[in-house]
């Protein structure tokens, strides 16, 4: 199976701070992966890279082969840590601006999943609880046929029952044969859906372990997580 991503020395660095300190990673097409850390680790500016936000570093990031740019965007659906829709819009506007900008978007099916998850059409985002805003950001992601999910930090403002539903929507929806890249902190709710997790410390990967072979030793991802990152408790 050949890698949707590839990255090879890659840094970053914001003036004299390195965040990202030559990182080497492939993730494989058709996997679920667990981008996991603490704060400050190089998570978020290495998906700006991946999602072309950032373009000032140096080594290589490929997706599909393609550096970050016009083509990658096409294929790639972003769930950043913030919604960016105006706070005037509604599902239903939501919905047909994705429509109209995204050829790959299933409006039938978003416009289904926003009854099924119980949320109001025709109801403002401002008037929205943090829980349905992010709940209606990862329905549009998700109702694109792209090769690469990125999602960061999709359950952050759910409550423990809206994560398991929402988990389920990322695992019956995301497109077949695609790859989802997924950073969270809440580990022990999610880390029964990744295939393969990376771990980074001080802008490295210090861990890019299949899950199997966590569980092969007789560990969960969170008892990994807790043993490298035992700093951070």
């Amino acid at each position: 199976m050949s890698a949707i991503i590839k990255a090879q020395r890659l840094k970053k660095s914001y003036g004299k701070k390195v965040v990202l300190d030559d990182v080497n990673f492939e993730i494989e097409e058709g996997s679920i992966v667990g981008l996991l850390g603490p704060n400050g680790c190089g998570k978020t500016t290495l998906i700006k890279i991946l999602t072309g936000l950032i373009k000032d570093h140096t080594g290589m990031i490929k997706i599909a082969n393609e550096e970050p740019g016009p083509y990658t965007k096409s294929i790639v659906a972003f769930l950043p840590d913030k919604s960016y829709l105006p706070d005037w819009m509604r599902p239903t506007d939501a919905i047909k601006y994705f429509a109209d900008f995204y050829s790959d978007f299933d409006k039938d099916k978003a416009e289904r999943m926003v009854r099924d998850f119980g949320l109001d059409p025709s109801q403002r985002l401002k008037t929205m609880s943090k829980g349905q805003q992010e709940k209606l950001n990862l329905i549009l992601v998700m109702c694109r046929q792209a090769k690469l999910y990125i999602l960061d930090e999709p359950l952050g403002g759910l409550d423990p029952a809206a994560r398991s539903a929402i988990l389920d929507l990322i695992m019956s929806n995301y497109a077949q044969n695609a790859t989802v890249l997924l950073s969270t902190h809440l580990i022990n709710d999610v880390e029964r859906i990744f295939d393969r997790v990376l771990m980074i410390s001080g802008g490295k990967v210090i861990v890019n372990s299949h899950v199997n072979e966590i569980r092969e030793k007789g560990q969960t991802v969170e008892d990994v997580f807790k043993e490298v990152f035992s700093y951070a408790w």
